[in-house]
């Protein structure tokens, strides 16, 4: 079917104006890291020279401001079954914000959300800057925050990664994904990590993310949360809808 769009609502709506891109890094001095932002512009670039359609920034988001938020995120986290096409069964996310009429589930956890509000925020904005340069946007840009989930990835068998999918089946503008904290035992050697098939020949690239990472994922781009062979890894997930005002 085809996209419904919705009415933007007021409570995940954000604008980065035209001619103030550094918007991004004044706001939130504490949750972004100013010098990632800086480079968005050039990286965008780079990225599109090479028919690239996402981006991954390291440390974009501050990994100390993401370490103090994470016991308090734990002890909320709680995973909600819920039903994706063709019936497949996913248990491993928390879901903050919900599409409309409750997809993939009903009952939000408003307790996560109001504690990640301030990261939601900075995600909105780091998203608009990034999107602003790769889509040649001259206007300003609003977003929705369609969908919003944490997951938790283990090395049990259906827990272990998502492997290659588009974001939300081709129906949401854009995309990111940030690393949260990990315990130890996911480093090196045990799996996890990014893997996107874009640029010319749509070539599988891995990345090998760390807490703070972020990555932006424009429409329909194929990619995949890398299976982990040990530990824990948590990411958050964000699927926008944009409109240029």
């Amino acid at each position: 079917g085809g996209t419904t769009h919705h009415p933007p609502s007021s409570h995940n709506l954000v604008m980065l104006s035209g001619s103030n891109n550094s918007a991004a890094a004044s706001d939130n001095p504490t949750i972004i890291n100013a010098d990632a932002v800086a480079g968005i512009t050039r990286s965008v670039i780079r990225a599109k020279l090479a028919k690239m359609r996402h981006l991954v920034v390291e440390k974009a988001i501050s990994p100390d401001y993401l370490e103090s938020l994470f016991p308090a995120l734990m002890k909320l986290f709680k995973p909600q079954q819920v039903k994706y096409n063709q019936g497949i069964e996913w248990k491993i996310s928390c879901y903050l914000e919900v599409m409309e009429g409750g997809v993939p589930c009903t009952d939000p956890c408003t307790e996560l959300r109001s504690l990640c509000l301030p990261l939601l925020s900075a995600c909105d904005q780091l998203f608009i800057t990034w999107y602003r340069q790769q889509r040649r946007c001259s206007k300003d840009v609003f977003v929705k925050r369609l969908m919003t989930f944490i997951t938790r990835y283990t090395a049990f068998p259906g827990e272990e990664a998502l492997l290659k999918h588009v974001d939300g089946a081709g129906s949401v503008d854009g995309s990111v994904v940030v690393a949260l904290p990990m315990d130890t035992d996911s480093f090196e050697g045990h799996g996890g990590g990014l893997t996107f098939w874009d640029g010319k020949g749509h070539q599988a690239i891995e990345y090998d993310t760390r807490c703070g990472d972020i990555a932006f994922i424009d429409r329909a781009v194929w990619h995949q949360a890398n299976p982990i062979r040990k530990g824990v890894r948590w990411a958050m997930v964000i699927f926008y809808e944009t409109k240029e005002m």
